[in-house]
Order: structure tokens, then sequence, then C-alpha cells
């Protein structure tokens, strides 16, 4: 249509969303699928968080805010990232989005212009080149092979650099793969970044608590203080706190970025919900015990999920330190064909045949900028996940 503007000829909707709405049209037309495509907590927001956003309702707390987002929220965010990254932030330095897609949005639009480039690790989360895109950026993907462990290397980085580069995006654990940054492997980022000091660094911790194993998260500005006035740290109550429907995301950074962004939150969506806002205080303000308890239900789900799959003829998986997902392999089944005759070609191939034949939705690799693989979501519950991997076996040894 002549009147649609031509940017968003280079975009397209998100794939994690359209797979878990293509289940929910199969489940409505009675259809029996499991739909593993979302990244959303089975677990319900804790009861000490929906009472607060109840009080804040009762106490007449449903006018405008700052578009910063409000006082107290932006203080129990200065606190957290003092309390848990040993990062200090003044409330002037913190903003509130939509979730933490909004707060992304926000930082491309105040600082990308066109040809700037934006290093984006791959597999990556499906909206961080779209974002770039949208405001005329250029995402310069770096692929991270399964042989090292779906990690961005040094050395790679490095090379991926240009005059141009005006962002690097990192995510640990990331969305789609669960791979995580060890103190020393973030250290060797950092320090390939202090070579090129044009380049700002913007982080999604999201997944920040959901990590395994004795693990140690850590943030780039935490690891190399020096990276500190270049840095947009961001995170959010979505995953840790189950409060994905909230739309609650924030970033601390650069005051003069951090300004910018409210410039444009002021003059799109002005800020996110006064009630969420209230919740969100009493979700990093009041008890985390919860936060551990959640944490150790996934690692129970990683395990089962992993071993269940490393089982299926054709699928290899590797065992991710954190988030709740898994990317297994699926190059052992390309080639082969589905009882009915049709070749599986690509990851593409593979989960809509399996969608097909067993009523089990994943998103493919190709998504996330990696192929051949598929994204697993283990955030429901193991009586659902163990049927989906069942069903994936014998899918599996349906092919020939």
């Amino acid at each position: 249509m002549p009147f649609i503007a031509d940017r968003l000829s280079a975009i397209k909707p998100s794939p994690t969303i359209a797979v878990t709405q293509k289940a929910a049209e199969l489940k409505a037309q009675g259809r029996d699928v499991i739909g593993l495509g979302a990244g959303e907590p089975d677990f319900d927001t804790p009861d000490n968080v929906k009472a607060a956003a109840k009080a804040a309702i009762d106490r007449g707390e449903t006018k405008y805010t700052a578009p910063a987002g409000t006082l107290a929220l932006r203080k129990a965010i200065c606190a957290k990232f003092k309390r848990e990254n040993h990062l200090d932030y003044t409330p002037e330095q913190v903003t509130v989005g939509v979730g933490g897609k909004g707060v992304i949005f926000n930082a491309f639009m105040a600082t990308i212009n066109p040809g700037d480039e934006v290093v984006v690790p791959a597999p990556y989360w499906v909206s961080y080149p779209d974002i770039a895109l949208m405001f005329g950026g250029t995402p310069v993907f770096v692929p991270c092979r399964e042989e090292a462990n779906f990690k961005l290397r040094p050395e790679d980085l490095d090379r991926a650099i240009t005059s141009r580069t005006k962002w690097l995006v990192l995510n640990s654990p990331s969305n789609p793969t669960g791979a995580a940054y060890s103190w020393e492997e973030m250290k060797a980022l950092t320090d390939v970044l202090l070579r090129h000091p044009h380049v700002w660094v913007m982080t999604d911790d999201m997944y920040e608590h959901l990590v395994y194993d004795d693990f140690r998260f850590c943030s780039p500005a935490e690891v190399e203080p020096l990276l500190y006035e270049r840095t947009l740290t961001m995170n959010g109550v979505s995953k840790a706190y189950a409060m994905t429907g909230w739309r609650v995301g924030y970033a601390a950074g650069p005051l003069a970025l951090i300004k910018a962004m409210n410039t444009i939150q002021s003059q799109s969506v002005t800020h996110t919900s006064s009630i969420s806002q209230a919740a969100a205080v009493e979700a990093l303000n009041g008890p985390q015990d919860f936060i551990p308890r959640n944490a150790a239900v996934f690692k129970e789900r990683r395990d089962m999920v992993v071993r269940m799959l490393n089982d299926c003829p054709g699928i290899a998986c590797k065992i991710p330190e954190g988030a709740f997902y898994v990317y297994p392999s699926c190059a052992g089944v390309l080639g082969k064909k589905t009882p009915d005759g049709k070749v599986i070609a690509s990851d593409t191939d593979f989960v809509a045949a399996l969608l097909e034949a067993e009523g089990v939705a994943v998103v493919q690799g190709a998504a996330f900028g990696l192929e051949p693989y598929f994204r697993i979501s283990y955030a429901t519950s193991s009586e659902l996940l163990r049927a989906a991997c069942e069903r994936i076996k014998r899918f599996c040894e349906s092919l020939t």
C-alpha cells in the first residue's frame, strides 16, 4: 500500500509471537497442541506484588506519572543495581519503559542514524535487528557457533567492529540459547571494547536471576567499570518476577542518553502503567526468596528436557547455563522424509512438520539467525514438557 512507510519493508512481525498465536488458533479449532514458543513463566505473579497493585488503585495512583517513571520505582531500581550488580546510579540515570522492548526501542531511536551499525551476536532475540532496522541502522550479525557454546568470541567481536559501529547488544543469559557469560568470558569481551571507545554497549540482563549449577551472573559495566559511561544496563521484572503482562522494563546509563530516551517516551507512550509501576516497586523491594525456588523448578525442567531431547533420533541438545530455553540441533534429521513423503530440508520444515504431525509448537532456528536448530521454552509444566518431548521423539522416529 503506497501510504505505508518504506521503513516497514525492512522488518517483519515477531516470529515467536507468531508461533504462539498459531498454537492458540489451532487450539481454538480443537487441535491438541502443546505450545512451547512463548518465553513466559507459567508461575503466577507473587501475591505481595498483586496486593501492592491493588493498594495503589485504592490509593488513587491512577494518574499520569513522569515519562521516566515514578521516583519510587527509579529509587527501587537504583537500590537493585547497587545490591545485586554493584553499580551506582542516581534516579535521574534511570528510565522505565513499556517492557524491555520499549527500552530498546527508545535507546535505538535516540542514538541510531542511518548507516550506523549494531553488532548482534547470533543466535539473537528476534527484536534486536528489526528495531535497529526501523531507525536506519545496519545489524551486523556475528555467528556464535555451537562449538563455542553459542557465545561471542573476543576475536569475532573485534573483527565485527568498524568505524560505523554504534552499539554492541549483549544478552546473557541468552534468548534463545540460554548461554551465559562467565566473569572471565565477559572480561575478554570488555577488553575488546576498551580498544574501541566509540562503541556503546547495550546489555539485556532480563534473565539475570535464572541461572543454574552455581553459575554467577555478571553484567559488563560491573566487570569493567571503565565501560560505565557507555553502557546501557537494561533489565525488567517480566521473567524473574513472572510479570510479563505488566510491561515494566528499565535501564540505567549516562544521563544524556537517559534524557534523550525520556524525551522520546514523552512523545510516544508517555509512560508505562502507573499501577504496573507500583507493582514493580514491591517486586524489587519486597521478598526475593521465591526467585531461587522458581529457578530450582526451571532447572529440573531443563535437565528433563535436555535428557529427553538427546534421546530423540537426530536431535542433539546442549545444557544451557540459564534462562528457560534450550536450543537443540535438528541437523540429524535433515534430508529425511515424513510418513507422507515431505522432505525435511531445514529447521523451518522440521518445526512445521512437527506441529502438523504431533501438535508441538516450537520456533525454528532461522528466526534467531542460526540454523539448523529450534527453540523450546521450558517455562511450562513438567507434565506438558514431558508429553511434548515424547511427541518429538515419536515424530523423529517416524522419519525415514
